[in-house]
């Protein structure tokens, strides 16, 4: 029973597999991001992979030609940027935000890679962005 109601279920199986490997790989940084009390965390993070992800998972689907899965990428690109922008915070003589923007927009990449099939990509992205944030911590210079 391959078709139910019309829908393909081997694709639906195989789009939450995609969705399920994107949110797994970006707990780490969601983790990480929550435990250190940043404005994105454990629902961000997910949220945004995820959504990458099946942004190209459609393109994939409804577009044949690279170039317009290319055009859907770019939009994923500056979309993400937008809202990693918006994690971003100046007062007076600091900035805060911009490592938690970062890992959004890595995190958006990591969900265009597992997209894509590019599962060694995404789990390069996750493993090294949580690296950055755990092993650099004690390096980062506090701000009064």
């Amino acid at each position: 029973m391959d078709n139910f109601l019309g829908l393909d279920l081997r694709l639906i199986w195989f789009h939450l597999y995609q969705l399920g490997i994107t949110f797994m790989l970006s707990l780490p940084l969601a983790i990480n991001r929550e435990s250190d009390s940043a404005g994105a965390g454990l629902r961000t993070f997910p949220l945004v992979g995820i959504s990458c992800c099946a942004f190209i998972l459609v393109a994939m689907q409804v577009y044949e030609e690279p170039d317009a899965q290319a055009r859907v990428m770019y939009g994923i690109i500056t979309g993400i940027g937008f809202i990693g922008g918006g994690s971003i915070v100046k007062d007076s003589n600091n900035v805060h935000g911009t490592a938690t923007a970062a890992s959004i927009w890595l995190t958006g990449a990591l969900g265009v890679s597992v997209a894509y099939q590019r599962y060694e990509i995404a789990i390069v992205l996750s493993i090294v962005g949580f690296m950055v944030f755990q092993l650099l911590k004690p390096y980062k210079q506090k701000k009064e």
